[in-house]
């Protein structure tokens, strides 16, 4: 059949495994710290990035919508989301968003700080040459780099009979006045190099 195919490099471009979620992930030396990492997921991890975009023919006489001359980006939305399986103090302060943490307890405000935002990697497996980096290659992955990130998805546990808690975890990226034009996420999509 002539139309049931793939391409030869396809094992070469998938993305595979869960992923973690890091604090910090510097691209270059691929460093992943153990305290990097902000907690243990299940069942993966979701992202999306939606545009909004305006429509400046709209408006116009005869002008066809969507025309592409005269559409515009807007802003973006990027939400990365999913389940944590595990929980630390700091984990749920964070999950709270806007809260102060004295002790072991968690007290929730109303009020939104600047260092309620922090920066949220999600790191994945990619390509066939996936394992750890050696003096002479380097694992592939894709990345992604949620700038300004902010728990939207409140706090939440469900709990279960002979079984683990689960917290689930909603992050949006946002905008920041100190670069306007920048938007809250970014890509990175590495292939392996063998040794």
């Amino acid at each position: 059949m002539k139309y049931t195919k793939i391409p030869t490099d396809t094992f070469k471009n998938l993305q595979l495994n869960a992923g973690v979620l890091l604090k910090s992930f510097d691209v270059e030396t691929q460093t992943l710290a153990a305290d990097s990492i902000v907690g243990a997921t299940s069942g993966g991890v979701s992202f999306t990035a939606v545009p909004s975009r305006i429509d400046f023919g709209e408006d116009i006489d005869n002008c066809p919508k969507n025309t592409k001359e005269l559409m515009r980006n807007d802003t973006w939305e990027a939400k990365m989301s999913g389940t944590f399986a595990s929980v630390t103090k700091s984990l749920a302060k964070t999950l709270v968003g806007a809260a102060d943490m004295s002790g072991s307890k968690i007290t929730p405000r109303s009020d939104l700080a600047d260092a309620d935002f922090f920066d949220l990697w999600w790191v994945g497996d990619y390509s066939e040459v996936n394992e750890d980096g050696t003096s002479t290659g380097k694992a592939g992955f894709i990345a992604i780099h949620l700038l300004n990130s902010l728990s939207t998805g409140g706090f939440s546990i469900q709990s279960s009979d002979k079984g683990k808690g689960q917290f689930e975890f909603e992050f949006t990226g946002h905008y920041s006045m100190e670069d306007q034009d920048k938007v809250p996420f970014e890509v990175y999509v590495q292939e392996g190099t063998a040794a």
